[in-house]
């Protein structure tokens, strides 16, 4: 299994050492990544595009969910490789280190192609 990584705040901010926090892209299924309809690929994108309230989390045995938080929103972050790779790493890391996560789309207005749309 993929190890969750300590990210600093500045990982936050700026992305973390992708080399450090992605697993190689040939490990990840083809059944994660963009336009993939599984759960985590669509918490991944609505992450991404619209920002999301986490109601409650089912963190696999010996996870810290807030540290496995912090490791995935390091790679959303990162301005490094494609978006492709980093959402279908991002999707694959919660599909293992988490049983569910159950969430809501936030509620505030996004800039969605050029047009606002409430959520």
């Amino acid at each position: 299994m993929f190890e969750v990584q300590e990210v600093t705040d500045m990982d936050l901010v700026l992305g973390g050492k992708l080399s450090e926090l992605l697993p190689p892209m040939q490990s990840i299924p083809n059944e994660f990544g963009i336009g993939k309809r599984n759960k985590w690929s669509k918490l991944i994108s609505d992450w991404f595009f619209y920002g999301i309230e986490i109601l409650r989390w089912a963190p696999k045995e010996g996870i810290d969910p807030y540290k496995a938080l912090r490791h995935i929103k390091a790679i959303m972050s990162s301005f490094e490789l494609g978006h492709e790779y980093k959402e279908a790493a991002c999707a694959y890391l919660l599909s293992i280190w988490f049983n569910d996560i159950q969430y809501e789309v936030s509620a505030h207005d996004h800039m969605v192609i050029g047009h606002t749309q409430r959520r």
